[in-house]
């Protein structure tokens, strides 16, 4: 009954009709009752309290008042006409003014009438005005106890269309009184008592027409608690399939390994690398298919990890593969564990799409026959020819650069087993995030960079200050240091960003007369964009001007000083990146901020985070907090977007609570079958089917 209740057409919900449904599903994407049920409201106002005129001031949001008008007039030229009605109360009066829709405010007004007016009041000094209030006549309805009213997010064009936020109330308050008995409830009364946490009937209520903060209060707790708990139940259960399923072969010979620490490691690991090294190789003599998420930040070492997991597969008779997103990332790569492979008597191999053709057909007969222990690559890895004798690790640099499909093309690649699967990024994700988008996955953190290094210095300067700048950027030239300077690539409007970079390649040329300059750009071609990369690797330019084309890949030690024009239209995860190119080397290396004389007040706190801090995961808590969840790199995934009442950047305490409980429960009851887990499941069974998905999880 309940599924075909919430499936039915907005259609046929009294109100509503063809016209307003069409509205509705095409402004806001809402066809049946379950879709409308689940539309919740952004905010409240409190209609209880009326004020009085005289005292309203500039801490008041939304004030209601209750008096007459007193006079009504049109102001301005015709073309920029507002109409103006004076409204008064014992205590003073307050100007109510339309920009809009003058005649149909005309229309509504009345001398003499007693009104109810609500809004947002405008204060300078003495004088008050609202604009496009609220207004109806006072009638008895008024003087019944209020709830607390929702406010809706609507278009101008469902405005058009009769359907504002008041509108919408009174649709979802015809549809909660034909349905809110059928509500079904999705968690089991052992979890709603040990969470304190109200039914769903009353939270579906609450959430639209709550008569007290408190009540809204617990119907947000209720709703948000839900919402991460089945987001976690689900990434666990899919956890525990694919560990079912999906069956490796244990890797457990570390005799090459031992020679390896004993004999060529350069240098001591860090703590945090060798922790992170154990719980790798636990994953990968345990028989089962590992899936973990490497996170460490831009320098951490996380290459050095891999490379060490990669010597646990070759030891074992099998082969590892590293892919990159890009030819340069993956030729860095490359050329950086050559000497390590070599010195262990290891054959590697680089495949990208410029590998000759003579060059890829030793390749693909070596790593057929088993003579290749190691390749590195690009997306040219995941095509049918590339066929390996015993693929044993996959790692997978940068992951979100690639999608789940072609991902899961590489683990395809054996035929008897699947191979282990190291995911690593640079990208800082924050604790919750992480835990929402990879809960599927076990984490690994890297949280220390290798001793030696210095801390990036990171100073903001303005506009004003450029040539001070330029006197900084000659002194380091003088020291025998590189310098990138960065310029943002607006993707409204590239042709505006590529003349942001010529105007300051022309500026940097007049400036450093003689001084040997690279530009790249995403317009240029392929192998130009190679050329000048080359150029400034081996020190042959001393200033790289470019967009955001270097953020990831090149590692050139010599380039000491990063300067990012326009910092304040870049987002926090990509200055940390961009920053991150820099301090490769034993030199003191510096970041410099450039933006204009007065940026915002959120651009203020990106750019201070960045001077304050080198931490990237305290940077992406800011970021999380200041862009949410649905903005940050490569999180489009994994029903993070979906989310309708919970917020991770100030829910992640209850995320926790939420992830523990479903681990609970998938402990105690993994396939759902206890009858106190009933609720539990036949919701979980919904999330599959067509019945209405309470928790809107994809």
């Amino acid at each position: 009954m309940a599924a075909s209740v919430f499936s039915k057409s907005l259609e046929f919900l009294k109100g509503v009709g063809p016209k307003k449904y069409a509205l509705l599903e095409k402004e806001l994407g809402l066809k049946t009752y379950g879709d409308l049920i689940q539309y919740y409201p952004f905010r409240h106002e409190d209609r209880s309290q009326y004020l009085q005129i005289g005292q309203i001031t500039a801490q008041h949001s939304f004030v209601q008042l209750r008096g007459k008008v007193q006079k009504v007039e049109k102001v301005g030229p015709p073309k920029k006409q507002r109409l103006v009605a004076h409204f008064a109360d014992d205590t003073g009066t307050v100007e109510l003014v339309w920009f809009k829709g003058l005649a149909y405010a005309m229309g509504k007004l009345r001398l003499g009438v007693t009104y109810v007016v609500f809004g947002r009041p405008n204060v300078y000094g003495h004088r008050v005005n609202i604009a496009h209030p609220e207004i109806e006549p006072l009638s008895a309805a008024h003087d019944k106890p209020l709830f607390m009213q929702p406010v809706y997010s609507v278009t101008d064009a469902l405005r058009r269309g009769y359907l504002d936020t008041k509108a919408l109330a009174k649709i979802q308050q015809t549809l909660l009184k034909q349905v809110h008995q059928q509500i079904p409830e999705t968690l089991s009364q052992a979890l709603m008592q040990a969470h304190q946490l109200i039914d769903k009937k009353k939270a579906i209520v609450n959430i639209h027409f709550p008569r007290t903060p408190a009540h809204l209060n617990a119907a947000r707790q209720r709703l948000k608690f839900e919402e991460l708990f089945f987001t976690q139940l689900r990434l666990l259960r899919i956890k525990q399939e694919r560990t079912d399923k999906y069956k490796s072969i244990a890797l457990a010979d570390t005799s090459l390994l031992t020679t390896f620490y004993q004999q060529h490691l350069p240098f001591e690991l860090t703590g945090a690398q060798k922790r992170v090294i154990k719980e790798i190789h636990r994953d990968m003599r345990s028989g089962l298919q590992m899936n973990r998420l490497l996170q460490g930040d831009v320098g951490s070492g996380k290459t050095i990890v891999a490379f060490i997991c990669m010597l646990q597969a070759v030891g074992s008779q099998a082969q590892a593969a590293l892919m990159a997103p890009t030819e340069i990332l993956a030729e860095q790569h490359f050329r950086g564990l050559l000497p390590f492979a070599t010195a262990m008597g290891l054959q590697i191999v680089l495949l990208t799409g410029s590998t000759k053709t003579k060059q890829r057909r030793f390749i693909l007969e070596g790593l057929a026959a088993g003579q290749i222990h190691i390749i590195v690559g690009t997306h040219a890895l995941l095509e049918d020819r590339v066929q390996f004798n015993r693929l044993g690790l996959a790692v997978v640099d940068e992951q979100h650069r690639f999608g789940v499909a072609q991902r899961a093309r590489l683990w395809q690649k054996n035929t008897d087993f699947y191979p282990h699967v190291l995911v690593m990024t640079a990208t800082p994700i924050p604790r919750t995030l992480a835990m929402s988008l990879y809960g599927d996955l076990d984490l690994s953190v890297i949280d220390e960079l290798p001793a030696g290094r210095k801390p990036i210095q990171t100073s903001h300067a303005t506009d004003a200050q450029r040539l001070k700048v330029f006197e900084f950027m000659r002194q380091q030239i003088e020291q025998g240091r590189q310098i990138y300077i960065v310029y943002p690539l607006i993707e409204e409007s590239e042709k505006l960003a590529l003349k942001d970079l010529m105007d300051g390649y022309e500026s940097v040329s007049r400036a450093f007369k003689g001084v040997p300059i690279s530009i790249v750009h995403g317009r240029m071609k392929a192998e130009d964009k190679d050329f000048e990369m080359q150029r400034f690797i081996k020190a042959e330019t001393k200033i790289m001007v470019a967009t955001t084309v270097i953020e990831v890949g090149v590692n050139v030690p010599n380039a000491s000083v990063m300067i990012i024009e326009n910092a304040e239209r870049f987002g926090l995860a990509q200055l940390h990146q961009l920053r991150g190119r820099v301090g490769r080397g034993a030199a003191q290396s510096y970041c410099i901020l450039v933006s204009s004389n007065k940026p915002s007040q959120e651009s203020r706190t990106r750019i201070e985070t960045m001077v304050r801090t080198n931490n990237g995961f305290e940077i992406a808590d800011v970021d999380l907090k200041l862009r949410g969840p649905g903005d940050l790199s490569g999180t489009q995934q994994s029903g993070v977007a979906e989310l309708l009442v919970a917020d991770l950047a100030k829910d992640a305490a209850l995320l926790e609570t939420a992830r523990q409980a479903a681990k609970d429960l998938m402990q105690e009851d993994p396939r759902l079958e206890m009858e106190k887990n009933r609720n539990i499941a036949q919701h979980v069974a919904s999330l599959s089917s067509t019945v209405v998905n309470w928790a809107r999880i994809s």
